[in-house]
Formats: structure tokens, sequence, C-alpha cells
């Protein structure tokens, strides 16, 4: 299914470009640009034609082919990424936008809706919320009222299925939009007069911390530069969905570091039978790139922070903590350490996630 989705964009997004460039466009341009048989792209525009995606243009069939218009200019979605995490109940949800705009009409609308979202957070144009399984009645409507909600969250298979309700622009954006975005499955619609209620469904995804520290040394490096180099380096290997990288600021205040002392920690959203891969090429990645021989790697699975991992990363923000008590505390919560003496600060840096950016940056602040 999600290839299929994902070969429709491509063409589509390909031939609404030529149609602005040239005003035109024939199979052959098409196939020839994208490598593509002929008769593929000439079942497609068949298939666009009956959906009212394209269109022929009268009087052009000849010895030179047939010419096609794709028929809107629209963007084909606003929706670019959409992708979930799940930890016990809870499910994290993943919107990439086309515009910080659309996130942040879509935040602000399910944060007023209530329903299940229990936490929202923008950054730029990735939407970020947390909801709870379950199902909670919730009111839609014209303002004053919100225009979109999730009103349930399910697992199913190893598949999250979320429950939403919309009118207006949301309603058109459940319908025509959100199902070609990376990472849906399917959506399910049933319409009752304005409002339009929707089925998204996506996998099950397992959500991966990796915290990075010490790797730099008198000599050279920087951990965030680092950090940054795996997130790409990662990100390239199949089953994974990037979602972002955090600095992390520890106690300036101990002899070890090598300048402000901060830290850096990776989240990811990977597929579960890729866990073991991911993990080997981190640390792999790291002990390969680090300037420092006492480079640290800290990985755990989950979006929520044991109160044990959250306390350790408080005592490195404001005193001098143990690689013994980071060992203790790793093995009670389910994280892995490697390498060195960094596996302190990697273990740390994982310990804040969650918290936000002006709170990680600043030690003072209490967690």
């Amino acid at each position: 299914m999600s290839r299929v989705l994902e070969r429709r964009r491509q063409l589509l997004s390909l031939m609404r470009q030529v149609t602005l460039e040239s005003g035109s466009f024939t199979i052959a341009e098409i196939a020839v640009t994208l490598g593509l048989p002929r008769s593929t792209v000439q079942d497609w525009v068949k298939r666009l034609e009956a959906e009212g995606c394209v269109a022929g243009q009268v009087g052009s069939r000849g010895r030179y082919g047939a010419r096609f218009v794709a028929i809107s200019a629209m963007p084909h979605s606003t929706c670019r990424r959409v992708f979930t995490t799940i930890d016990g109940d809870e499910v994290a949800i993943f919107h990439k936008c086309l515009s910080s705009a659309c996130a942040g009409f879509c935040g602000y609308h399910h944060r007023a809706a209530g329903g299940v979202i229990e936490s929202v957070e923008r950054d730029g144009n990735l939407l970020r919320e947390t909801a709870r399984v379950g199902r909670r009645r919730l009111d839609i409507g014209l303002p004053p009222l919100p225009a979109v909600g999730v009103e349930g969250v399910r697992l199913e298979d190893g598949l999250v299925i979320q429950e939403l309700r919309s009118i207006g622009g949301p309603a058109y954006s459940l319908t025509e939009m959100i199902g070609h975005a990376d990472g849906v499955l399917e959506v399910r619609l049933e319409r009752a007069g304005a409002l339009t209620r929707a089925e998204v469904v996506t996998r099950a995804l397992v959500h991966i911390l990796i915290g990075i520290d010490d790797t730099d040394a008198a000599g050279g490096g920087a951990t965030f530069a680092l950090a940054l180099a795996l997130l790409q380096h990662l990100a390239r290997l199949e089953g994974v969905q990037p979602i972002g990288h955090r600095v992390v600021m520890l106690d300036p205040g101990i002899a070890e570091r090598t300048a402000g002392n901060a830290c850096s920690y990776l989240e990811l959203a990977v597929e579960p039978g890729v866990l073991a891969t991911v993990a080997h090429h981190a640390v792999r990645f790291v002990s390969d790139e680090a300037f420092s021989p006492e480079w640290g790697v800290a990985i755990r699975s989950g979006f929520q922070v044991p109160e044990a991992l959250r306390e350790f990363a408080a005592s490195a923000r404001t005193g001098h903590v143990t690689r013994e008590e980071a060992v203790a505390v790793a093995s009670g919560t389910g994280a892995t350490l490697h390498g060195g003496r960094g596996a302190i600060g990697a273990l740390a840096a994982i310990g804040t996630a969650g918290a936000t950016i002006e709170v990680q940056l600043d030690p003072a602040v209490p967690l």
C-alpha cells in the first residue's frame, strides 16, 4: 500500500512540475525522467485521469503522442510524513508538515479539542503529540469550536489507528491529503454532513533514544556535530524515521570536561526488526569517528523517562557522578552503555528527554 502511494506521489509531483513549466506533458517525457517503462506510466495516467487529477489536451493526439496536464496546482499534500511510536499504552504521533503554519494549526486545534491528546509540541514544521490508548468524546465544529481533533487511538497487530473528526479545511486535508503522506498505510473515511471522521493507520514503531558524549578532544571534534552526522547516517537505514537532535548541558565545573560540557542525544522511530542493526551502526559510527578514546553511547527504547534515570540526569547537571552509578542506573532502567567515560554524559543526555530546550541548555533550571 505505501509503495503504491509513494509512486503516486512521485508521478503527480513530476506531472505538476512539467505542467507548470511547459504547459503539458507526454507519457514519454515522464517515463524518461523517472526511468520507468512507458506502459507503466500509461497505466498511471489512465488511473489519474479517472481520479480527476490529470486530463488529456484536446486535439493533442497524433504522431508526437497525446499530451496531458495535471489539473490542480495545489500541493498534493501538506502532510509530508506521519508516523507513530509506542511506549506501553502511550503513543507518540509525529506529523512532518509542508509548513510550520500547517503544523501550528493542527497543534492548536488538537490541543483545544482535547480528546485523547495529552501533550502537543511543535519544532518548526514537525508536530509531536502524545496520546493515551483509548477513546474520549470531543466536540468539533465551526468557530469558536476546534475544527479537528483526535477522538481515539488504538493498537492492532503492530499498527496504530488514530480516530479523527474534522470540519472545513482539516476535513479536506483528511480526505484529500493525509493519505499521501509517507508513513500512512491507509485512511478510512466516513462523512456525516459537514463532519468527516477518519481512521489513519500507521505502523507502531519503536522509539529510540541515543545519547552521545566525550567524542571531542583538545585536537578537534565536537559532540554535537558528530551526533548530527550520526543522525544522517542512521536515517539512511531501512526502517528508520529520524525525529531529531538535542544538545544538553551538564555540570560545567567538572575537571574532565573538554569545553562547556555539552552532550547530545538523538531520537529515532524504527521498525522493531531493525533495533539491533540501529544500535550496532550507532556504536560503530561513534567509535570510528570520535576524536576521544573516552567516547560514550547510551541507548534506550521508549519516550517515557523513568524517575531513576531523570534523577541521574539531574545529578549530572549539577555535580559529579561516576561510571559505576551510570551502570547501575542503566541496568535498572533498560538502557545499554557503550564506550568509556562518555557513557556517563550519554546516559544523562537521554535522561533529559521530554524537557524543553531551555531547560536542557541551562543546568541551573531543575528538570
